[in-house]
């Protein structure tokens, strides 16, 4: 019988990204708190830019934005929020999501596979994701939950289980 495998990969749907922040925009314009002091979240090529006047208020706004990613389903793991900065009279806050598996959270995966999966499973790093092959399909299904378990820096998802 041939190996069975699946891919480990991380990656953010933008539609729903997109989503999270066109919702975002719409609570921060309707909100008390937020009228009458610039406050505002956009898009800024790759990166989402936020805005207003004071450091606190910024945080709340990552904060609105951070609740719409977890109902629309994207982990917080794939957002990356830089600190508060001012800029002229308003402070802003970029935050970016990352996309792909950085090469020595490959690593770090690669040996968590190898010291506590089951020991006919392999895997091997192909760019920003992993391939993970066994002979047997109940040996990487228990590496899957191993990986959903483990406390990782990235958000994973599992495709292609063949």
């Amino acid at each position: 019988m041939a190996d069975s495998s699946f891919d480990v990969v991380s990656k953010v749907d933008k539609m729903e990204a997109d989503n999270a922040l066109n919702q975002a925009q719409k609570e921060v314009a309707q909100r008390y708190d937020f009228k009458n002091i610039g406050a505002s979240i956009e898009w800024s090529g790759e990166k989402v830019m936020m805005k207003a006047n004071s450091e606190e208020r910024v945080k709340a706004i990552l904060e609105v934005f951070e609740s719409k990613l977890i109902k629309r389903g994207i982990s917080l793991r794939s957002l990356d929020a830089g600190e508060p900065f001012a800029s002229g009279k308003e402070y802003r806050l970029e935050a970016t999501m990352k996309e792909g598996i950085a090469q020595d959270d490959a690593k770090k995966i690669n040996k968590l596979i190898r010291d506590e999966a089951p020991k006919s499973v392999k895997s091997q790093i192909q760019g920003d994701e992993l391939r993970v092959s066994s002979k047997s399909r109940d040996d990487l299904q228990a590496t899957m939950a191993l990986l959903k378990g483990a406390d990782l820096d990235v958000a994973l998802q599992f495709i292609n289980f063949r």
